[in-house]
Protein backbone atom coordinates (compact mmCIF):
# COMPACT_ATOMS: atom_id res chain seq x y z
CA UNK A 1 0.00 0.00 0.00
CA UNK A 2 1.31 3.45 -0.88
CA UNK A 3 1.84 5.77 2.08
CA UNK A 4 -0.96 8.22 2.73
CA UNK A 5 -0.45 11.88 1.94
CA UNK A 6 0.60 13.71 5.11
CA UNK A 7 -2.55 15.50 6.28
CA UNK A 8 -1.82 19.03 7.47
CA UNK A 9 -3.71 22.15 8.52
CA UNK A 10 -2.61 25.74 8.26
CA UNK A 11 -2.43 27.51 11.61
CA UNK A 12 -1.68 31.22 11.96
CA UNK A 13 -0.12 31.06 15.42
CA UNK A 14 -1.27 31.76 18.97
CA UNK A 15 -3.67 34.53 17.87
CA UNK A 16 -5.54 32.21 15.49
CA UNK A 17 -9.14 31.61 16.68
CA UNK A 18 -8.70 28.03 15.43
CA UNK A 19 -6.84 26.21 18.19
CA UNK A 20 -4.28 23.45 17.77
CA UNK A 21 -6.53 21.22 19.87
CA UNK A 22 -9.35 21.72 17.37
CA UNK A 23 -7.01 21.01 14.45
CA UNK A 24 -5.89 17.76 16.06
CA UNK A 25 -9.50 16.60 16.18
CA UNK A 26 -9.81 16.95 12.39
CA UNK A 27 -7.38 14.06 11.91
CA UNK A 28 -4.55 16.26 10.65
CA UNK A 29 -1.15 15.37 12.07
CA UNK A 30 0.98 18.18 10.67
CA UNK A 31 0.91 21.96 11.00
CA UNK A 32 1.67 24.53 8.32
CA UNK A 33 2.81 27.69 10.07
CA UNK A 34 4.92 30.82 9.79
CA UNK A 35 6.29 33.51 12.10
CA UNK A 36 3.97 36.21 10.85
CA UNK A 37 5.03 38.63 13.58
CA UNK A 38 8.48 38.90 11.97
CA UNK A 39 8.51 41.40 9.10
CA UNK A 40 9.23 40.15 5.59
CA UNK A 41 12.95 40.19 4.97
CA UNK A 42 14.03 39.92 8.59
CA UNK A 43 15.84 36.86 9.92
CA UNK A 44 14.03 34.11 11.79
CA UNK A 45 16.14 33.25 14.83
CA UNK A 46 16.51 29.72 16.13
CA UNK A 47 14.99 30.87 19.40
CA UNK A 48 11.80 32.14 17.73
CA UNK A 49 11.54 28.98 15.62
CA UNK A 50 12.14 26.71 18.61
CA UNK A 51 9.52 28.53 20.68
CA UNK A 52 6.82 28.15 18.01
CA UNK A 53 7.78 24.53 17.33
CA UNK A 54 7.43 23.70 21.05
CA UNK A 55 3.90 25.12 21.14
CA UNK A 56 2.91 22.92 18.20
CA UNK A 57 4.54 19.80 19.57
CA UNK A 58 3.02 20.32 23.03
CA UNK A 59 -0.36 20.02 21.30
CA UNK A 60 0.62 16.62 19.88
CA UNK A 61 1.28 17.86 16.34
CA UNK A 62 4.34 18.44 14.15
CA UNK A 63 5.45 21.60 12.35
CA UNK A 64 5.94 20.08 8.90
CA UNK A 65 5.82 23.02 6.49
CA UNK A 66 6.64 26.71 6.73
CA UNK A 67 4.16 28.88 4.86
CA UNK A 68 5.69 31.25 4.18
CA UNK A 69 9.15 32.68 4.57
CA UNK A 70 8.12 35.78 2.65
CA UNK A 71 10.40 37.25 0.01
CA UNK A 72 11.16 40.94 0.53
CA UNK A 73 9.91 43.31 -2.17
CA UNK A 74 13.49 44.50 -2.77
CA UNK A 75 14.32 41.05 -4.14
CA UNK A 76 11.32 41.09 -6.45
CA UNK A 77 12.15 44.53 -7.84
CA UNK A 78 15.96 44.02 -7.92
CA UNK A 79 16.57 46.98 -5.63
CA UNK A 80 20.07 47.81 -4.47
CA UNK A 81 19.64 46.05 -1.13
CA UNK A 82 18.35 42.74 -2.52
CA UNK A 83 21.57 40.83 -1.77
CA UNK A 84 21.34 41.89 1.86
CA UNK A 85 17.81 40.50 2.09
CA UNK A 86 18.82 37.31 0.29
CA UNK A 87 21.52 36.72 2.90
CA UNK A 88 18.94 37.16 5.66
CA UNK A 89 16.65 34.73 3.86
CA UNK A 90 19.42 32.13 3.70
CA UNK A 91 20.07 32.58 7.44
CA UNK A 92 16.39 31.90 8.14
CA UNK A 93 16.56 28.71 6.07
CA UNK A 94 19.65 27.53 7.96
CA UNK A 95 17.94 28.19 11.28
CA UNK A 96 14.82 26.29 10.21
CA UNK A 97 16.92 23.35 9.10
CA UNK A 98 18.78 23.37 12.42
CA UNK A 99 15.38 22.90 14.11
CA UNK A 100 14.55 20.07 11.68
CA UNK A 101 11.92 21.96 9.68
CA UNK A 102 12.78 21.17 6.08
CA UNK A 103 9.92 22.25 3.77
CA UNK A 104 9.52 25.94 2.99
CA UNK A 105 6.70 27.37 0.89
CA UNK A 106 7.10 30.88 -0.53
CA UNK A 107 5.70 33.00 -3.34
CA UNK A 108 6.94 35.66 -5.74
CA UNK A 109 3.74 37.67 -6.15
CA UNK A 110 4.24 41.45 -6.20
CA UNK A 111 2.78 43.37 -3.23
CA UNK A 112 -0.33 41.23 -2.53
CA UNK A 113 -0.28 37.52 -1.70
CA UNK A 114 -3.79 36.91 -3.02
CA UNK A 115 -6.72 38.95 -4.26
CA UNK A 116 -10.46 38.51 -3.69
CA UNK A 117 -13.33 40.97 -4.03
CA UNK A 118 -15.83 39.23 -1.74
CA UNK A 119 -14.86 37.52 1.50
CA UNK A 120 -18.44 36.53 2.31
CA UNK A 121 -19.96 35.22 -0.93
CA UNK A 122 -23.06 33.25 0.03
CA UNK A 123 -23.70 29.95 -1.71
CA UNK A 124 -27.22 28.56 -2.22
CA UNK A 125 -26.88 26.42 0.94
CA UNK A 126 -25.96 29.46 3.06
CA UNK A 127 -22.25 28.67 3.32
CA UNK A 128 -19.82 31.55 2.94
CA UNK A 129 -17.04 31.42 0.33
CA UNK A 130 -14.34 33.67 -1.13
CA UNK A 131 -14.95 35.16 -4.57
CA UNK A 132 -12.96 36.95 -7.25
CA UNK A 133 -15.40 39.03 -9.32
CA UNK A 134 -13.67 40.32 -12.46
CA UNK A 135 -15.96 43.37 -13.01
CA UNK A 136 -15.33 44.41 -9.40
CA UNK A 137 -11.55 44.27 -9.88
CA UNK A 138 -11.88 46.28 -13.10
CA UNK A 139 -14.09 48.82 -11.32
CA UNK A 140 -11.52 49.20 -8.57
CA UNK A 141 -8.64 49.50 -11.03
CA UNK A 142 -10.32 51.94 -13.42
CA UNK A 143 -12.45 54.18 -11.23
CA UNK A 144 -11.14 53.92 -7.66
CA UNK A 145 -7.41 53.33 -8.01
CA UNK A 146 -7.46 55.27 -11.32
CA UNK A 147 -4.27 53.55 -12.39
CA UNK A 148 -2.52 55.20 -15.31
CA UNK A 149 -2.88 53.15 -18.48
CA UNK A 150 -5.54 50.85 -17.02
CA UNK A 151 -8.13 51.66 -19.69
CA UNK A 152 -5.82 50.21 -22.36
CA UNK A 153 -5.97 46.84 -20.60
CA UNK A 154 -9.75 46.40 -20.63
CA UNK A 155 -12.16 46.00 -23.54
CA UNK A 156 -15.05 48.43 -24.00
CA UNK A 157 -17.41 45.76 -22.68
CA UNK A 158 -15.28 45.18 -19.59
CA UNK A 159 -15.14 48.92 -18.95
CA UNK A 160 -18.92 49.16 -19.28
CA UNK A 161 -19.48 46.17 -16.97
CA UNK A 162 -17.11 47.70 -14.43
CA UNK A 163 -18.93 51.05 -14.49
CA UNK A 164 -22.30 49.35 -14.15
CA UNK A 165 -21.01 47.36 -11.18
CA UNK A 166 -19.54 50.43 -9.49
CA UNK A 167 -22.69 52.49 -10.00
CA UNK A 168 -24.62 49.80 -8.13
CA UNK A 169 -22.51 50.17 -4.95
CA UNK A 170 -23.27 52.43 -2.03
CA UNK A 171 -20.49 54.18 -0.06
CA UNK A 172 -20.17 51.35 2.46
CA UNK A 173 -19.95 48.73 -0.27
CA UNK A 174 -17.25 50.71 -2.10
CA UNK A 175 -15.21 50.87 1.10
CA UNK A 176 -15.63 47.13 1.58
CA UNK A 177 -14.46 46.48 -1.99
CA UNK A 178 -11.32 48.56 -1.39
CA UNK A 179 -10.59 46.73 1.86
CA UNK A 180 -11.10 43.32 0.26
CA UNK A 181 -8.89 43.99 -2.75
CA UNK A 182 -6.10 45.56 -0.70
CA UNK A 183 -6.03 42.79 1.89
CA UNK A 184 -4.15 39.62 1.02
CA UNK A 185 -1.34 40.00 3.54
CA UNK A 186 -0.80 36.56 5.16
CA UNK A 187 -1.40 36.12 8.86
CA UNK A 188 -2.69 39.65 9.34
CA UNK A 189 -5.86 41.63 8.83
CA UNK A 190 -3.93 44.75 7.84
CA UNK A 191 -5.07 46.47 4.65
CA UNK A 192 -3.11 48.87 2.43
CA UNK A 193 -4.49 52.34 1.85
CA UNK A 194 -4.92 53.52 -1.75
CA UNK A 195 -1.93 55.83 -1.27
CA UNK A 196 0.30 53.04 0.07
CA UNK A 197 -0.68 50.75 -2.76
CA UNK A 198 0.08 53.40 -5.38
CA UNK A 199 3.56 53.80 -3.89
CA UNK A 200 4.11 50.07 -4.26
CA UNK A 201 2.97 50.24 -7.89
CA UNK A 202 5.57 52.92 -8.56
CA UNK A 203 8.28 50.52 -7.40
CA UNK A 204 7.16 48.07 -10.09
CA UNK A 205 7.00 50.67 -12.87
CA UNK A 206 10.14 49.22 -14.49
CA UNK A 207 9.43 45.59 -13.59
CA UNK A 208 7.46 43.74 -16.24
CA UNK A 209 6.93 39.96 -16.38
CA UNK A 210 10.28 39.38 -18.10
CA UNK A 211 12.15 41.35 -15.46
CA UNK A 212 10.23 39.73 -12.60
CA UNK A 213 11.06 36.27 -13.93
CA UNK A 214 14.73 37.27 -14.17
CA UNK A 215 14.60 38.53 -10.57
CA UNK A 216 13.08 35.22 -9.48
CA UNK A 217 15.87 33.32 -11.23
CA UNK A 218 18.45 35.55 -9.50
CA UNK A 219 16.87 34.74 -6.13
CA UNK A 220 16.84 31.02 -6.85
CA UNK A 221 20.46 30.94 -8.01
CA UNK A 222 21.46 32.61 -4.76
CA UNK A 223 19.25 30.64 -2.38
CA UNK A 224 18.85 27.10 -3.72
CA UNK A 225 22.52 25.99 -3.31
CA UNK A 226 22.41 27.03 0.36
CA UNK A 227 19.01 25.36 0.84
CA UNK A 228 20.34 22.15 -0.69
CA UNK A 229 23.33 22.11 1.67
CA UNK A 230 21.06 22.10 4.73
CA UNK A 231 18.39 19.80 3.27
CA UNK A 232 15.67 22.42 2.80
CA UNK A 233 13.08 21.85 0.09
CA UNK A 234 11.85 25.15 -1.32
CA UNK A 235 8.42 25.03 -2.97
CA UNK A 236 7.01 28.09 -4.70
CA UNK A 237 3.30 28.83 -4.53
CA UNK A 238 1.54 29.77 -7.79
CA UNK A 239 0.11 33.23 -8.35
CA UNK A 240 -3.37 33.85 -6.97
CA UNK A 241 -5.07 34.72 -9.24
CA UNK A 242 -2.85 33.32 -12.00
CA UNK A 243 -2.95 36.32 -14.32
CA UNK A 244 -1.80 39.97 -14.19
CA UNK A 245 -3.94 42.33 -12.13
CA UNK A 246 -3.76 46.02 -11.14
CA UNK A 247 -0.75 46.55 -13.36
CA UNK A 248 1.30 43.91 -11.54
CA UNK A 249 2.97 41.09 -13.49
CA UNK A 250 2.59 37.38 -12.81
CA UNK A 251 5.29 34.77 -13.51
CA UNK A 252 4.13 31.61 -11.68
CA UNK A 253 0.78 31.01 -13.36
CA UNK A 254 1.15 28.39 -16.11
CA UNK A 255 2.86 25.08 -16.76
CA UNK A 256 5.50 26.90 -18.80
CA UNK A 257 6.17 29.19 -15.85
CA UNK A 258 6.62 26.22 -13.52
CA UNK A 259 8.84 24.43 -16.02
CA UNK A 260 10.99 27.54 -16.43
CA UNK A 261 11.31 27.85 -12.68
CA UNK A 262 12.48 24.32 -11.91
CA UNK A 263 14.90 24.45 -14.83
CA UNK A 264 16.35 27.81 -13.77
CA UNK A 265 18.23 26.01 -10.98
CA UNK A 266 17.85 22.23 -11.32
CA UNK A 267 17.90 20.80 -7.81
CA UNK A 268 15.71 18.66 -5.56
CA UNK A 269 15.58 21.76 -3.34
CA UNK A 270 13.97 23.85 -6.09
CA UNK A 271 10.40 22.61 -6.13
CA UNK A 272 6.72 23.45 -6.26
CA UNK A 273 3.69 23.95 -4.08
CA UNK A 274 0.96 22.55 -6.30
CA UNK A 275 -2.15 24.62 -5.55
CA UNK A 276 -5.14 23.32 -7.46
CA UNK A 277 -7.16 26.42 -6.60
CA UNK A 278 -4.69 28.99 -7.87
CA UNK A 279 -3.74 27.05 -10.99
CA UNK A 280 -7.36 25.95 -11.49
CA UNK A 281 -8.54 29.54 -11.89
CA UNK A 282 -7.13 29.37 -15.45
CA UNK A 283 -9.11 27.14 -17.78
CA UNK A 284 -6.03 26.53 -19.96
CA UNK A 285 -4.10 24.84 -17.13
CA UNK A 286 -4.25 21.03 -17.42
CA UNK A 287 -3.87 20.18 -13.74
CA UNK A 288 -3.71 16.35 -13.93
CA UNK A 289 -1.24 16.64 -16.82
CA UNK A 290 0.85 19.13 -14.84
CA UNK A 291 1.09 16.66 -11.96
CA UNK A 292 2.09 13.92 -14.39
CA UNK A 293 4.80 16.03 -16.04
CA UNK A 294 6.05 18.05 -13.07
CA UNK A 295 5.16 15.74 -10.20
CA UNK A 296 8.73 14.92 -9.22
CA UNK A 297 9.20 18.58 -8.26
CA UNK A 298 6.11 18.80 -6.01
CA UNK A 299 6.98 19.12 -2.31
CA UNK A 300 3.65 20.41 -0.98
CA UNK A 301 0.00 20.19 -2.01
CA UNK A 302 -2.79 22.75 -1.60
CA UNK A 303 -5.99 20.99 -2.60
CA UNK A 304 -9.03 23.18 -3.19
CA UNK A 305 -11.42 23.85 -6.02
CA UNK A 306 -12.75 26.95 -7.72
CA UNK A 307 -15.75 27.42 -9.97
CA UNK A 308 -14.71 29.46 -12.99
CA UNK A 309 -17.15 31.86 -14.65
CA UNK A 310 -17.18 33.07 -18.27
CA UNK A 311 -16.00 36.62 -17.52
CA UNK A 312 -12.84 35.58 -15.64
CA UNK A 313 -14.50 35.52 -12.23
CA UNK A 314 -14.33 32.52 -9.90
CA UNK A 315 -15.37 31.49 -6.42
CA UNK A 316 -14.23 28.84 -3.97
CA UNK A 317 -16.30 25.71 -4.57
CA UNK A 318 -16.58 22.46 -2.62
CA UNK A 319 -13.27 20.60 -2.58
CA UNK A 320 -14.68 17.88 -4.82
CA UNK A 321 -16.84 20.27 -6.86
CA UNK A 322 -15.95 23.22 -9.03
CA UNK A 323 -14.18 23.36 -12.37
CA UNK A 324 -11.24 21.10 -11.50
CA UNK A 325 -11.57 17.33 -11.76
CA UNK A 326 -10.21 16.55 -8.30
CA UNK A 327 -10.50 12.82 -8.90
CA UNK A 328 -8.14 13.09 -11.87
CA UNK A 329 -5.76 15.32 -9.92
CA UNK A 330 -5.68 12.98 -6.92
CA UNK A 331 -5.13 9.96 -9.14
CA UNK A 332 -2.20 11.71 -10.82
CA UNK A 333 -0.75 12.52 -7.38
CA UNK A 334 -1.06 8.89 -6.30
CA UNK A 335 0.65 7.72 -9.49
CA UNK A 336 3.47 10.15 -8.67
CA UNK A 337 3.66 8.60 -5.21
CA UNK A 338 4.00 5.17 -6.81
CA UNK A 339 6.90 6.42 -8.94
CA UNK A 340 8.61 7.81 -5.85
CA UNK A 341 8.14 4.61 -3.93
CA UNK A 342 9.48 2.51 -6.80
CA UNK A 343 12.57 4.70 -7.15
CA UNK A 344 13.32 4.66 -3.43
CA UNK A 345 12.53 8.30 -2.70
CA UNK A 346 11.82 9.05 0.94
CA UNK A 347 9.26 11.80 0.28
CA UNK A 348 6.33 9.58 -0.71
CA UNK A 349 3.97 10.99 1.94
CA UNK A 350 3.71 14.45 0.38
CA UNK A 351 2.31 17.06 2.83
CA UNK A 352 -1.20 18.04 1.78
CA UNK A 353 -3.59 20.55 3.24
CA UNK A 354 -7.22 21.37 2.47
CA UNK A 355 -7.23 24.98 1.40
CA UNK A 356 -9.80 27.79 1.65
CA UNK A 357 -12.71 26.05 3.30
CA UNK A 358 -16.20 27.49 3.36
CA UNK A 359 -17.65 28.96 6.51
CA UNK A 360 -20.30 26.50 7.65
CA UNK A 361 -22.07 25.53 10.85
CA UNK A 362 -20.31 26.96 13.91
CA UNK A 363 -17.66 28.74 11.80
CA UNK A 364 -19.85 31.85 11.72
CA UNK A 365 -19.24 32.32 15.45
CA UNK A 366 -15.50 32.85 14.95
CA UNK A 367 -13.58 35.69 13.30
CA UNK A 368 -11.13 33.50 11.41
CA UNK A 369 -8.79 34.52 8.61
CA UNK A 370 -10.60 34.51 5.23
CA UNK A 371 -10.78 30.95 3.92
CA UNK A 372 -9.46 29.38 7.12
CA UNK A 373 -12.51 28.30 9.09
CA UNK A 374 -12.23 25.04 11.02
CA UNK A 375 -15.39 23.15 10.03
CA UNK A 376 -15.21 24.07 6.35
CA UNK A 377 -11.63 22.89 6.06
CA UNK A 378 -12.38 19.75 8.09
CA UNK A 379 -15.15 18.94 5.61
CA UNK A 380 -12.67 19.41 2.76
CA UNK A 381 -10.06 17.26 4.49
CA UNK A 382 -12.58 14.47 5.05
CA UNK A 383 -13.59 14.53 1.37
CA UNK A 384 -9.98 14.50 0.17
CA UNK A 385 -9.04 11.76 2.63
CA UNK A 386 -11.88 9.60 1.38
CA UNK A 387 -11.06 10.29 -2.26
CA UNK A 388 -7.42 9.33 -1.71
CA UNK A 389 -8.35 6.12 0.09
CA UNK A 390 -10.90 5.12 -2.55
CA UNK A 391 -8.47 5.60 -5.43
CA UNK A 392 -5.67 3.73 -3.65
CA UNK A 393 -7.95 0.81 -2.79
CA UNK A 394 -9.15 0.65 -6.41
CA UNK A 395 -5.53 0.33 -7.57
CA UNK A 396 -4.81 -2.70 -5.43
CA UNK A 397 -4.67 -6.01 -7.30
Amino acid sequence: MIANLEQTFRWFGPSDPVSLQAIRQTGATGIVNALHHIKAGEEWSRGEIRQRKAIIEDAGLRWLVVESVNVHESIKTASAERDEYIEKYITSLKNLSAENIKTVCYNFMPVLDWTRTNLDFRLPNGASALRYHAPAVAAFDLYILEREGAFREFTQQQQQDAKTYLDGLNTEEKTQLINNVLAGLPGTKDVYTIGQFKEHLKKYAQTDAKALKENLAYFLKAVIPSAAKVGIKMCIHPDDPPFPILGLPRVVSTEQDLDDLVNAVPSPSNGLTFCTGSLGARGDNDLPGMVERLGRHIHFLHLRNVQREDDGSFYEADHLGGSTDMYAVMKAIILEQKKRQASGREDVAIPMRPDHGHKILDDFNYDTYPGYSISGRMKGLAELRGLELGIKRSMQP
